[in-house]
């Protein structure tokens, strides 16, 4: 199969639930250093990571089972190929 190289940027936005959940969860995830979550993210910061958690549910939602409830938070979603 071949693939292609896109790069997507999505403008979301969050409510303060959102943002207190995906904080509860990197700050649980601190408390376990071994789990997979960390691959590839030991350096970034809460902040990065409380965003990344946010935009990943969100995303997933869209993608997956939630599109209608998901689609409301995505704002704007600009790609460009690279060739």
């Amino acid at each position: 199969m071949e693939t292609q190289k896109v790069k997507t940027c999505f403008t979301i936005t969050f409510t303060d639930e959102q943002f207190n959940h995906a904080k509860m969860y990197v700050e649980d995830m601190r408390r376990h250093p071994n789990r997979v979550f960390w691959k590839g993210k030991r350096e970034k910061s809460d902040d990065e990571l409380i965003i990344e958690q946010i935009a990943h549910r969100i995303l997933s939602g869209f993608y997956n089972n939630d599109s209608y409830n998901a689609g409301k938070f995505i704002i704007r979603m600009d790609s460009a190929v690279n060739g």
